[in-house]
């Protein structure tokens, strides 16, 4: 049997909410799909509340997978101990809130999803994700796992995807909110792809105000993160598992917009 996988990249914003609670259930339908993961990390432009991870459920995500900046909105650690649904880098702390994976019911069998974080130009020091992901693999009773790492540096998510080929069903990159082009399937059969990209403004600078974003690059005084008004877009990818041989036989590129 085949299982058809929605991964869908940072939303960002208001905008980011409203689009996705617009379109996702639309393009499951569409698309057939069994099971969605969304990265919901900019949903209040930096972190996530509560109620934000109650409008992603509703627009139809299985899974909601965090980032670097999960602890930006604190009032999401209850939350996070109270559900098996809301994933944080597993490489964070272990003392930390919340847990970084976990092993879920499909109709195609059990599907294990794991989140990490990368530490490359990031501004934190989060353990080893490459030797963390080899001690949750022998952990995994699952055939079919999905992995999430949520990195700056493309060689970074690179690198886990060719360690990982062959053991995970897909690997995908999350974090740069910018699509790349590399959506493949590596020599063993896992899906990858470097970076989903975004769901929020289209004409914006990873979400933000252009104007904002230069002033910042120009070295003026700004204010926190205003998202881009205007169009919206959501960028992920499908990657179609075989639930025998736990390897993705299929992936497609998403891109809706205004």
């Amino acid at each position: 049997m085949k299982l058809r996988i929605l991964t869908v990249g940072d939303v960002v914003g208001s905008a980011g909410l409203a689009y996705l609670g617009k379109n996702l259930r639309v393009l499951k339908r569409e698309k057939h799909i069994d099971f969605c993961v969304v990265n919901g990390e900019n949903a209040s432009m930096v972190g996530m509340t509560p109620r934000q991870a109650d409008d992603i459920f509703f627009a139809g995500a299985d899974v909601i997978t965090l980032g670097n900046h999960i602890w930006n909105r604190r009032e999401i650690i209850p939350y996070l101990e109270d559900t098996a649904y809301v994933l944080r880098p597993a490489n964070l702390a272990p003392q930390l809130p919340g847990i970084g994976y976990h092993t879920y019911d499909t109709v195609a069998g059990p599907l294990a999803v794991i989140n990490l974080v990368g530490r490359c130009g990031m501004d934190f020091g989060p353990d080893n994700p490459f030797l963390l992901v080899e001690k949750l693999l022998k952990e995994l009773d699952a055939r079919m796992i999905l992995v999430e790492i949520h990195a700056e540096a493309t060689s970074e998510k690179l690198a886990m995807g060719y360690l990982l080929d062959g053991r995970a069903s897909a690997v995908y990159g999350t974090h740069t909110h910018v699509p790349t082009a590399d959506l493949q399937i590596l020599p063993r059969g896992t899906g990858f792809v470097t970076d989903l990209g975004m769901t929020g403004p289209a004409y914006s600078v990873l979400g933000v105000n252009p104007k904002q974003s230069i002033a910042t690059f120009r070295g003026d005084l700004t204010t926190r993160y205003e998202q881009a008004p205007g169009p919206c877009k959501l960028e992920g990818a499908i990657f179609t598992v075989d639930s025998e041989s736990g390897k993705t036989v299929e992936t497609e590129r998403v891109f809706l917009h205004d």
